[in-house]
């Protein structure tokens, strides 16, 4: 995200002598994305980053592929999903392509025994259900229902959740997620025009600093693999840092939506992207106000491109049956559109209160097993007449 921010304390200049009032040194670190011509972050360390004592195992948590080329649509019953207390072995990827992962999650306990990174990719983790707090080497940040937290790849990080009741939504990114670009001018800020600017965008706030010694472990995703680490020092040393690479939270509910007379396009929705896919936010909004609008979407085929929905709460005016946590899957090339019903019921409706998250890619995505042992397995029939 194209914005700078700072916190804790840094030295008038980069890469120059940074003292504690003790007079020890703060260890510099570079913390940048694209080799060094993306966006990046400086910081400043009690102790040096790089003291690995001890590494262990390594295991693979590449997902399980059921369909490898699907083109049935799909629902999925997200809430199905089984609860499970370690944070990483909560998370289900259900469907899955060369540029991005969704997941979903179910996770009782903090992550508070060790320590993860993810180099693979930039993750964006949709709360559900659950409130609590993202601590990271690079400061903290409270979440709650309908939080979008997006931590770029390499951030070191644990989750404190205050209850065992939590419900997230994952989409793993391997390439680099922004705001969209049109909604941005060419200095980066969000324009006028834009359903959400800057002060809806909440980076950290605490640093927490640590200088500890001892075992620590830090379990780091690379190329679908966990590699067990044990370093010397604690993770979180930073004293200070800044630039533009940072993780940060931004609620749906902030989300302005954008209305007009006859029904708008998805591309009003969207609320990051990436080279490879785009990720939209449905919210409660008033209906198009034509005299003769007709508020449902109208069918469409996704010749390039294939979509997920994820119902998170309120009644999705365009499906019949659809519950909170479910997902469904509409493959490229199959037209889908309102249910059979849902089109007449719209007219005239003023308002709707959905709220749901939409992913759309532009590789096919592949059906895990894990996804198969969730889903209703009749959902590509729904469209049928009931004379059918």
């Amino acid at each position: 995200m194209p914005r700078y921010h700072k916190l804790g304390k840094i030295p008038s200049k980069r890469h120059t002598i940074f003292k504690s009032d003790s007079g020890n040194f703060y260890y510099e670190e570079l913390f940048g994305t694209i080799g060094f011509d993306g966006m990046s972050s400086l910081i400043y360390h009690t102790q040096r980053p790089t003291q690995v004592k001890k590494v262990l195992k390594s295991y693979s948590v590449a997902p399980k592929i059921a369909l490898e080329k699907n083109m049935k649509s799909l629902s999925l019953k997200g809430f199905d999903i089984k609860a499970v207390n370690d944070y990483l072995e909560s998370r289900k990827i259900i469907l899955a392509n060369s540029d991005c992962y969704i997941a979903l999650a179910a996770p009782k306990k903090s992550l508070r025994d060790y320590f993860y990174k993810n180099t693979d990719s930039d993750e964006v983790v949709f709360i559900h259900k659950g409130t609590g707090k993202l601590r990271t080497f690079l400061g903290n940040i409270d979440f709650k229902y309908g939080d979008y937290i997006v931590i770029p790849r390499g951030v070191i990080y644990q989750i404190d959740f205050d209850t065992e009741d939590n419900r997230l939504f994952i989409v793993e990114s391997k390439h680099p997620i922004y705001t969209p670009k049109r909604y941005r001018n060419w200095f980066g800020q969000h324009l006028e025009h834009s359903p959400f600017c800057e002060r809806d965008i909440h980076p950290p706030s605490k640093l927490e600093t640590f200088s500890e010694k001892g075992e620590f472990v830090l379990k780091v995703k690379k190329q679908d693999m966990i590699h067990e680490y044990i370093y010397a020092y604690h993770p979180f040393s930073a004293v200070g840092w800044d630039g533009y690479n940072f993780p940060y939270k931004f609620s749906i509910h902030d989300f302005e939506p954008i209305t007009g007379r006859i029904h708008q396009p998805p591309p009003v929705h969207q609320t990051f992207e990436t080279s490879a896919f785009v990720i939209c936010s449905f919210v409660p909004r008033l209906y198009d106000y034509h005299p003769q609008a007709i508020p449902a979407p109208y069918h469409h085929s996704n010749i390039d491109s294939d979509e997920v929905l994820y119902y998170v709460d309120g009644d999705f005016m365009s499906r019949n049956n659809i519950g909170i946590g479910q997902v469904t899957l509409h493959p490229s090339g199959i037209p889908h559109g309102p249910h059979p019903g849902t089109m007449e019921r719209s007219i005239g409706q003023s308002k709707t209160e959905e709220l749901a998250v939409m992913v759309d890619t532009f590789k096919p995505l592949k059906v895990t097993e894990e996804a198969v042992k969730i889903d209703t397995g009749n959902y590509h029939t729904s469209w049928l007449n009931e004379n059918h």
